[in-house]
């Protein structure tokens, strides 16, 4: 017999997260098109977030500065969104690997930071940058040391739908989350991004109460989880559909 929907969708929201959170970012504005909604929540409740934006983003565009342009479109986004740190690795774009140095950084990262809650992108996005940044992430956390408590890993979506067990109601952030969303006129000029994240958004709500106008999906990971890989666990909950 196939599982009720419950099992598959929340039928409610969930509270924020516990604090701090460090979110993970391929490129400068998955923070912002992912969760801006969740993270201007996070700021008004008092709660500490960081932001690391692994690419430079040079691909995503056809300004000749455009390095320069996004470095300064994210730095004015994760002001709006209220969160407390910003760090841009420059790394290339489309070109994200599991290599020993860049999982000593985001290790290291983690490990000065110390976050209670790590976010990075869903395992089914479908930029490569996304799902490099996701299994970069669960070996980092994996590996850390026993000594430092592991954080809660939580998968967010991008660009499309993803497996997912929390969502967090963002009606009240969203006027916040739009203004955030067109500082990053140079991608807005390659597609109508707001309006498709708008959409994501909406799509969420659909187990929801009419209240909630909009709404961000989060997978929340399990402890025992990163015992196994992120491809195994994925098979898992992808087993739950059928």
């Amino acid at each position: 017999m196939l599982n009720q929907e419950q099992v598959l969708i929340p039928y409610q929201t969930s509270s924020l997260p516990p604090g701090p959170w460090l979110v993970f970012a391929p490129h400068a504005d998955d923070e912002t098109f992912g969760m801006g909604g969740s993270l201007t929540k996070a700021n008004q409740q008092g709660i500490e977030t960081h932001v690391i934006v692994i690419t430079d983003g040079a691909l995503g565009g056809d300004s000749d500065d455009l390095v320069a342009v996004r470095d300064q479109e994210v730095r004015r986004a994760i002001d709006l969104l209220g969160v407390k740190s910003l760090q841009c690795w420059q790394e290339p774009d489309r070109g994200i690997e599991s290599s020993e140095r860049l999982m000593a950084i985001t290790s290291q990262a983690i490990c000065e930071l110390a976050p209670a809650s790590v976010f990075f992108p869903g395992a089914l996005e479908i930029h490569p940058d996304h799902r490099a940044t996701a299994q970069l992430v669960w070996a980092a956390l994996q590996g850390l040391p026993d000594a430092d408590p592991t954080p809660q890993a939580y998968a967010y979506e991008i660009c499309v739908q993803n497996p997912v067990n929390r969502l967090i109601d963002i009606t009240a952030q969203l006027a916040v989350k739009q203004q955030a969303m067109a500082i990053y006129a140079s991608q807005n000029s390659q597609n109508n991004y707001p309006e498709l994240v708008l959409a994501l958004n909406k799509t969420r709500t659909f187990s929801l109460p009419d209240h909630v106008s909009h709404a961000e999906g989060f997978y929340c990971f399990a402890a025992a989880d990163l015992s196994q890989s992120l491809q195994d666990v994925m098979r898992k909950v992808m087993d739950l559909y059928h």
